[in-house]
């Protein structure tokens, strides 16, 4: 398993990876949820990515985010037993370097239900999941079904 945190490796690891790839974008934190996604993730691809990025474009209270949990090593350990190829562990500097502006906004959607309370969150994972969808190029990605606004702003962002 090889872990990459940078842009340009990640990039360059996934044009060279076997196809089709997998990817499983988490925040960390995994749990029995994250890892049936790698399951099947693995089931359908011959290379499976994990991002684990803790976007802080999702949070509108920064305490939220420094309470958010965190447990890189633990983690690891558990996508290594599930047999992930790479893994995706950027800083925020990576993502969102210095001078960064450019936003994917997917409309009257993300500003509904959950959007009205979150204001700027479905900007947030719909900018860094087309971050990712542009960087790894997946041929399929793995999102959990508990928040079915998030899905939905995902499948619009796929599709748009």
């Amino acid at each position: 398993m090889r872990v990459i945190s940078t842009n340009k490796d990640m990039a360059q690891a996934c044009r060279e990876a076997v196809k089709p790839i997998g990817l499983v974008p988490t925040m960390g934190a995994l749990h029995a949820g994250h890892l049936s996604l790698v399951d099947q993730a693995r089931a359908d691809n011959l290379t499976v990515a994990v991002s684990i990025f803790v976007n802080p474009t999702q949070f509108g209270d920064q305490k939220d985010i420094q309470g958010y949990p965190r447990d890189m090593e633990g983690d690891l350990e558990m996508l290594r037993r599930h047999g992930v190829d790479l893994v995706y562990a950027p800083t925020v500097d990576e993502v969102y370097p210095e001078g960064f502006d450019t936003w994917v906004d997917v409309g009257p959607l993300a500003e509904k239900l959950e959007g009205l309370h979150r204001p700027g969150h479905f900007r947030g994972v719909a900018t860094v999941v087309s971050k990712l969808f542009h960087l790894m190029q997946p041929d399929r990605a793995y999102f959990g079904q508990k928040d079915g606004q998030q899905v939905l702003v995902v499948q619009k962002l796929a599709r748009d």
